[in-house]
């Protein structure tokens, strides 16, 4: 289980099936992932600030990240210290653009999935996945900055700002992202529960980061 500093650390989707993983090339399970880091159970002790390789594959494709372990826990002792099970939050401190590219869309598809299903649309209509997949995609503009939108008594406000934070009321991304996505992106957290526009603020960031 995350602790309620751990999910301060990282905002993060908590998966509802692990996905099998590789720390260093050992079996592993991937608990939670987000734009900044993971919650990972693994064999062995590891300390805070070690380092290692964490890879998974979805759909087909393989992911690997370098982490820093910020904070771990034995959840199974054993006498045996390589079968001691330990579940570790870990930061991403390096990885290809291409596996960003793919934890970005990952994402993006588990969430938006999580919003359709909330609704509860009888169409069938993937209107939150097909729009969420497309935030933070493009680099339209060599824009800086980010813009924050802020939800109240049924009405929106925008303003530019220099910080990534996420409201609590809203949400923030990058200013190169298209006005009409953002429109859409406002209906949907409208619609959308707590859990819902937590996790529309966790996608959210996968738009700040795109931000150099």
């Amino acid at each position: 289980m995350t602790t309620d500093d751990d999910r301060r650390q990282f905002q993060r989707l908590k998966l509802a099936r692990p996905i099998l993983a590789s720390v260093d090339g050992a079996d592993a399970l991937l608990l939670d992932v987000g734009v900044a880091g993971a919650f990972v159970e693994h064999k062995g002790r590891l300390q805070p600030g070690a380092n290692f390789s964490l890879s998974f594959r979805w759909q087909g494709e393989e992911l690997q990240f370098e982490c820093e372990v910020v904070r771990t826990k034995i959840v199974k002792p054993s006498a045996d210290a390589t079968a001691v099970i330990a579940h570790s939050g870990v930061r991403f401190v390096d990885a290809s653009a291409e596996s960003n590219e793919k934890l970005r869309k990952m994402m993006a598809t588990f969430v938006g999935r999580v919003l359709d299903a909330q609704r509860a649309n009888a169409s069938g209509d993937h209107q939150s996945e097909t729009l969420l997949s497309k935030v933070g995609e493009a680099r339209r503009t060599r824009s800086r900055g980010f813009v924050r939108y802020q939800f109240h008594d049924g009405k929106w406000s925008h303003e530019p700002t220099q910080s990534p934070r996420q409201p609590h009321d809203g949400f923030t991304v990058g200013a190169h992202e298209d006005d009409e996505e953002i429109e859409e992106l406002c209906r949907t957290y409208e619609r959308a529960d707590e859990e819902g526009r937590s996790m529309i603020r966790l996608v959210a960031e996968l738009s700040t980061s795109a931000v150099k």
